[in-house]
């Protein structure tokens, strides 16, 4: 990590980044652009590359509280923070026990914010009455977060969506409960349990939310440019925007963002170097956190993601050499075809 972070503090594409700071309860942060947590993506290392590359919060996979509470050690790896500050973890649960004692050990491990996850849609999440089928129950949604409040002395925020289906759009009255109870920050994804990721954003009807509470409001979803962003907060009213899928292959694109709304301009892109090595510093880590075998299979998703993004500017890999990427299980292979990406551009600056 120390030769990455070399590398970010020379680039001038990822060094000026505004710091008029970004006040959530006592934690104070850098910048108004998140990385939003995603399950099996958002691991330690691509959190460390995100707030190297100017992130203001990078939030931790979906940790399953239960799990954690009883000692599970993947739910452990999950909400692992080290090198990582501020340290924002994500939990989900149902029942306000697991879920303020799961709270107490991650502000034990160094959790500087805790995430409430009440906007997964997914089935299986859903199916045992957690995520977004919370929002079908406000009572019991408070309660836990009456509980992780009661339980941490750091800042609590709360994730959720519009809303279950259309017919029930009550995320400002989740909200306003939630800030009641002393939650420090809501965050609102643009769509409804029912919508899964179908359709677009709605970032207009985030604006209730931001017009019934006083704590800030981060506005999620469809988010992939800085242009994006700024349409966000002018839509939702929100003080901050969350950034998903979009920063799978590409960590600095939430950095981009975050410099662009305090800025006003698009700072120039990482060099082709420093995205490069980006790569090879997110792959190194999984092996180092995870074991070669295990490490080597996670980090594939990443691996596919880094090689199209540098295919979009076209400095990518040929279709042999991507499917090595992909399958090979010879991490000196990885690293060898990780330095071929971005190949033009490297080919261009040298010139």
């Amino acid at each position: 990590m120390e030769k990455f972070a070399q590398l970010v503090s020379s680039d001038p594409g990822v060094s000026s980044l505004c710091s008029a700071p970004f006040r959530l309860g006592g934690l104070t942060i850098d910048a108004p652009a998140f990385l939003a947590p995603m399950a099996g993506v958002t691991d330690l290392a691509m959190r460390r590359l995100a707030r190297g590359f100017g992130a203001g919060l990078a939030f931790s996979e979906m940790v399953a509280s239960g799990d954690l509470a009883d000692g599970g050690r993947e739910s452990a790896l999950r909400a692992m923070g080290d090198g990582l500050a501020p340290h924002a973890v994500q939990l989900v649960g149902r029942e306000p026990e697991s879920l303020a004692e799961a709270a107490r050990r991650v502000e034990g491990a160094g959790a500087d914010l805790i995430d409430i996850n009440m906007g997964c849609p997914a089935k299986r999440v859903v199916g045992g009455a957690c995520g977004s089928a919370l929002m079908r129950d406000l009572d019991l949604a408070a309660s836990l977060i009456a509980a992780v409040v009661g339980a941490v002395k750091v800042p609590v925020s709360v994730k959720m969506r519009l809303g279950w289906d259309e017919a029930s759009l009550n995320a400002p009255e989740l909200a306003r409960r939630a800030e009641c109870e002393g939650a420090a920050m809501v965050v609102v994804h643009g769509r409804t349990r029912s919508q899964f990721y179908r359709g677009a954003a709605d970032w207009a009807a985030i604006r209730p939310v931001s017009a019934a509470v006083a704590i800030p409001v981060v506005a999620n979803g469809d988010c992939r440019s800085p242009e994006d962003a700024r349409e966000m907060l002018a839509q939702s009213g929100a003080k901050a925007v969350m950034i998903g899928r979009a920063a799978l292959g590409r960590p600095w694109i939430v950095g981009d963002i975050a410099y662009f709304l305090r800025n006003g301009r698009r700072r120039p892109a990482p060099s082709a170097q420093a995205r490069r090595e980006a790569a090879r510093e997110h792959f190194a880590t999984l092996l180092e956190l995870m074991g070669p075998l295990q490490g080597l299979r996670h980090a594939r998703k990443h691996l596919a993601a880094y090689a199209d993004r540098a295919g979009e500017q076209d400095g990518g890999l040929d279709v042999a050499a991507r499917r090595r990427l992909v399958e090979s299980e010879d991490a000196r292979e990885i690293f060898d075809l990780l330095n071929l990406l971005h190949r033009g551009e490297r080919e261009a600056e040298a010139a």
